[in-house]
């Protein structure tokens, strides 16, 4: 079966791409996991996060926001010494500060999912790429994202975090139309 070029480059980014990459999420924990992920990958490749996506699980207790929200600079700095997740201290304090702006919305929103999928009017996005190089760093909508999750105070959600959270989360469909998922998570999630 043929996959995405960038799902060929280690067994992680091969899993992940089969059983994760663009399948919509709804469940509000997992989207602030990957809330968290995507800012942590700013500037880094994204199979050195997948790496240590469960040292960043195990260090910021499965991504419960409401504990993130409330770590203190002895947990900020327990972390920064975690050689499991990437030590950047404004990536570790956006973290905290995420948490608390994700905790915000959920109350403003009923949830997060909610205000999140408003953005694409509740459904996928269901783009056609031949090649991976035809596929944008950002989007008008990933735009809209960031410009919104930055007046509400997130931090590290610029617009092209916000697209390749759109990807992770499904909230677009990326898979370039030779890759079998393309036509799996577009049957399923039209």
């Amino acid at each position: 079966m043929k996959k995405c070029t960038w799902a060929l480059s280690s067994p992680n980014e091969e899993q992940y791409h089969d059983l994760e990459w663009g399948v919509p999420v709804h469940d509000d924990r997992l989207l602030f996991e990957l809330l968290i992920l995507e800012g942590a990958q700013a500037g880094l490749s994204w199979s050195t996060i997948l790496n240590k996506r469960d040292g960043y699980s195990l260090a910021f207790d499965n991504f419960d926001a409401e504990r993130i929200a409330g770590y203190d600079d002895k947990k900020i700095n327990a972390l920064l010494a975690n050689p499991d997740i990437v030590r950047n201290k404004l990536k570790v304090n956006a973290a905290v500060i995420n948490a608390q702006a994700f905790l915000k919305v959920q109350q403003d929103f009923g949830g997060f999912d909610g205000y999140i999928w408003q953005f694409v009017d509740g459904k996928p996005l269901h783009n056609a790429w031949e090649n991976a190089a035809d596929i944008p760093a950002s989007t008008r909508t990933s735009e809209l994202i960031s410009k919104d999750l930055k007046k509400r105070g997130f931090k590290f959600v610029g617009s092209t975090i916000c697209y390749a959270y759109m990807q992770a989360t499904g909230m677009v469909n990326d898979h370039t139309i030779d890759c079998y998922r393309h036509a799996e998570i577009k049957t399923q999630y039209s």
